[in-house]
């Protein structure tokens, strides 16, 4: 496990960019597995700056994102497919047919899981997973649970989840009781996993999940197993390591 403290978001943003983009130069059919929410917004900007600078480019890379809502749209301005090409695909060269994101209107969400688990075999392997986390220890929207799943499922949202999430809604009725998500297994496959964590809010969960015990109760606590995990706290959300 490689924990990395940073001072500021802005050093943390060009850390986790340069971490991507090395793997992108030496690589650049890479496979790339994508968040979503507040953390990862600066590291797309980054990346964007780095395209633009010419230091990097996506057309040979695959993506495949961890999440969606169910039921929401995908034209609805916080769907997950909304956000990515707000935050990354409309301004990077990704071809469309390279880009992965559950479909969270699939007539028949089982078959819709199947179908994404058999892309992701298709590729075998994700190189690099960014990963954000949720208050309660969710990765992806992997949620606490006496046991959790190993492929694509349809996961209904704690409580918690979806009051953290209500603030991008304009009422806690608009936000989507069930999502569609990456499997933790899937996720603990990868070669690379970036973990990134920022605010004080994070600091007692994430601290939790990289020291204390590995439980289905905690699901970032897995991470502990995992032989190639990098963690990028910010100043705030590292406290309790000092």
């Amino acid at each position: 496990m490689d924990i990395r403290f940073f001072p500021n978001n802005e050093l943390l943003n060009t850390a986790a960019a340069g971490l991507i983009a090395h793997l992108l130069q030496a690589k650049p059919n890479a496979v790339l597995g994508l968040a979503t929410g507040g953390t990862p917004v600066g590291i797309y900007e980054a990346l964007i700056k780095l395209y633009e600078q010419q230091h990097i480019h996506f057309r040979e890379a695959i993506s495949f994102n961890l999440d969606e809502y169910v039921g929401l749209p995908e034209t609805h301005d916080q769907s997950y497919h909304a956000y990515m090409q707000q935050h990354l695909f409309s301004q990077i060269d990704m071809p469309e047919t390279s880009i992965h994101i559950p479909n969270g209107n699939a007539a028949d969400l089982q078959a819709e899981c199947s179908r994404y688990d058999s892309l992701l075999d298709k590729v075998k392997q994700i190189d690099l997973q960014i990963l954000g986390l949720g208050h309660n220890g969710h990765i992806g929207f992997n949620e606490p649970d006496a046991g959790l799943v190993g492929g694509t499922h349809i996961v209904e949202l704690k409580e918690e989840t979806r009051l953290a999430n209500a603030r991008y809604f304009d009422s806690l009725d608009q936000v989507p009781t069930h999502a569609i998500t990456m499997g933790i297994g899937t996720i603990l496959k990868a070669k690379t996993i970036l973990l990134v964590v920022r605010g004080a809010d994070k600091a007692k969960i994430v601290h939790d999940a990289l020291t204390g015990p590995i439980t289905t109760e905690n699901p970032a606590s897995l991470l502990q197993t995992h032989p190639n995990l990098v963690v990028m706290l910010d100043a705030e959300a590292g406290v309790l390591f000092s």
